[in-house]
């Protein structure tokens, strides 16, 4: 009876064991899977800030008292090229953003410049790049999404705490990204 006993005890240890082992992996991995897409983000946000001073010297010769938006352009790219988290590089893309748009904005305003075959193209790569981010964006949230959910659910949430895996955040809009930019002459 005392052999049983311990092959039931051993048992039950390498089943714990083999449980703790598979979700420590799946943690790892999905920790991993959202730290990549994370990388998709940047590397679309990348090909933005690369079309960006293209398209602002396009446009810069025709409107010159528009130096107000090329400086925040330029201040919010230098923002996000220093933000050394997730979070902060989130809120600095969302600066570029809206500077972006106010740039946009101002680019439809201006016949010549609608009319520039240069600008047009600039324009047609940048609508394509904001397309591309906010698709990246949302593979970004849906793989935080998967962890998160592993890192809340009992009994991997035991585990989770034990190795110290903590909740990761979403990506989210910044404030006041649900208006329009207004731009005044």
């Amino acid at each position: 009876m005392n052999k049983k006993i311990i092959i039931v005890i051993v048992a039950v240890l390498v089943i714990l064991g083999g449980y703790t082992v598979m979700t420590y992996n799946s943690l790892v991995s999905l920790n991993v899977d959202a730290d990549a897409q994370w990388k998709q983000v940047e590397t679309n946000y990348q090909r933005r800030f690369d079309l960006i001073p293209n398209l602002i010297e396009s446009a810069k010769g025709v409107m010159k008292q528009e130096q107000v938006v090329f400086t925040a352009i330029s201040d919010a790219r230098t923002r996000y090229s220093g933000a050394s988290n997730v979070n902060d590089k989130a809120i600095a893309a969302g600066q570029v953003e809206s500077a972006l748009s106010r740039l946009m904005v101002i680019v439809e305003s201006y016949p010549t410049l609608k009319s520039s075959e240069t600008v047009q193209s600039m324009m047609s790569q940048l609508e394509g790049t904001e397309n591309r981010i906010n698709v990246e964006r949302m593979r970004f949230n849906d793989s935080v999404k998967l962890y998160n959910l592993k890192v809340m659910k009992v009994p991997s949430s035991i585990i989770a705490s034990i190795f110290g895996f903590k909740e990761r955040s979403y990506f989210e809009a910044v404030k006041g990204a649900e208006q329009a930019p207004q731009v005044k002459f």
